[in-house]
């Protein structure tokens, strides 16, 4: 498995090796030794997540309080996605930028995103499935939002899909956008974030 730290730092996307045969295709999206050698600590895995999306379907951006947060290591074994990643720790010397990964069965790329960085992805297809493991359970207290469509982040939520019209949930389209949700306190600390990343690798 091959392993890269997107622009994002602490990000990572992985590209494991798939087994095609006669039968179909046989691969391994999650590897714990991979994982562990290139964030630098294993994957403690609470909770397993799975969604289906119609075309257009933005879910996101998402982030939780830190500590603990809550890591993601997500991939998509059907249709086809953009998965984004947003620096949202206040004091990060990346704070506001992103980077995205597309996910499809073909190559079963992942991305691990790490407590205290903003995720959300599009479908580019209809019937698009989404799995991910997350490092801790369903906290809806200490879980938060930012507005996707955010001029200031300006993700290019459209990119390869003709006629695109985002398909948003009601939580998500009212969230506070970026300066708002840093004005009010809601955004994770980069020095907190560094601090549990440290805890984990030395556990």
């Amino acid at each position: 498995m091959q392993a890269r730290e997107l622009t994002v730092p602490d990000a990572f996307e992985f590209t494991p090796r798939t087994f095609p045969d006669a039968r179909g295709v046989f691969v391994s999206p999650f590897q714990g030794e991979a994982f562990t050698k290139a964030v630098g600590h294993p994957l403690t895995v609470a909770q397993s997540n799975h969604s289906t999306s119609r075309r257009g379907s933005v879910r996101g951006l998402h982030f939780a309080d830190v500590p603990p947060g809550q890591g993601k290591y997500v991939y998509c074994p059907r249709g086809a996605l953009l998965d984004f990643v947003v620096d949202i720790r206040v004091g990060s010397p990346t704070f506001g930028q992103w980077d995205c990964v597309r996910l499809d069965p073909v190559d079963f790329r992942a991305v691990y995103v790490p407590e205290g960085v903003g995720h959300g992805f599009v479908a580019l297809e209809d019937d698009t499935v989404i799995s991910y493991l997350c490092s801790t359970g369903y906290n809806p207290g200490a879980e938060h939002g930012i507005d996707p469509l955010d001029p200031e982040l300006a993700l290019p939520w459209g990119q390869g899909v003709d006629g695109f019209e985002p398909v948003l949930s009601e939580k998500d389209a009212s969230a506070p956008s970026l300066a708002e949700a840093a004005a009010a306190g809601l955004l994770p600390r980069y020095a907190d974030c560094l601090a549990w990343y440290d805890r984990l690798r030395s556990a």
